[in-house]
């Protein structure tokens, strides 16, 4: 009961408050990531698919919550090369940078060159893409779970806060991730674009795993402005294609 009635107190209810808010912000980058995957999926298994990317990401965060001493550990250097040491944190971020900037190119490539649909009546392989598609989101959560959770200790000290920032969070990312992922695929543009943030978020991902940090304020500020004007551009192509009346 006193560690329910210290989330209650003004300051807890106030660390509460901007831990949800900061890891909605965080969480941005993986509900694009999970958008564009899902997409791939037939249009009956995105609900199913969202939520259970939403449950493992809760159990997933729950659990590093609860292992924090563990949490820790992963910040001591575990071998080093050419007078830079590594940990495992640094390792966790650089391959899941790299498998991003994997994926991200292999979609760009395959909307530039032209992408090719199959009705698939085999339900063994309609099974197996779906394992597949949803072993690659639960993968890349990892990552973003992990930065989510560090990011959760650093600004509250008290687990029971932890724990329903990040259920508050996730909750809101999964009512908002159907909207962004239909948006997403009725606008071409605004995928390719969101195609693109995810190279930039892979590449950040891999170069901290070397120990350079990339404020992301930056990161954010560049998205914001480039979805600006992409929004701009999509009215104006709207408006072109609008038939004139003459007076």
């Amino acid at each position: 009961m006193e560690i329910l009635y210290s989330v209650f107190t003004p300051e807890g209810l106030f660390s509460l408050l901007t831990l949800s808010l900061l890891e909605i912000v965080l969480g941005i980058d993986n509900v694009i990531f999970v958008s564009i995957i899902v997409g791939k999926l037939p249009i009956q298994d995105h609900a199913k698919a969202r939520k259970i990317w939403i449950i493992g990401a809760l159990i997933l965060r729950t659990i590093l919550l609860l292992s924090i001493s563990w949490i820790a550990g992963l910040v001591y250097p575990l071998f080093s090369i050419v007078h830079h040491e590594f940990s495992g944190r640094d390792l966790i971020m650089m391959f899941g940078g790299l498998f991003l900037l994997a994926k991200s190119t292999i979609e760009i490539h395959s909307k530039i060159e032209g992408e090719i649909h199959h009705e698939d009546k085999d339900n063994t392989i309609k099974s197996k893409a779906f394992t597949s598609i949803m072993t690659q989101v639960l993968l890349i959560d990892l990552v973003f779970s992990l930065d989510s959770v560090i990011t959760a200790i650093g600004l509250a000290n008290q687990i029971p806060i932890m724990i329903m920032a990040i259920l508050i969070a996730l909750i809101i990312m999964l009512f908002s991730s159907a909207s962004i992922s239909k948006y997403i695929e009725a606008h071409p543009t605004l995928k390719m674009l969101a195609l693109s943030f995810l190279l930039m978020v892979g590449l950040t991902l891999f170069i901290e795993g070397f120990g350079i940090h990339v404020p992301k304020g930056y990161i954010y500020t560049a998205m914001a402005f480039s979805l600006l004007v992409e929004v701009l551009n999509m009215r104006f192509r709207k408006n072109q294609n609008k038939p004139l009346h003459p007076r």
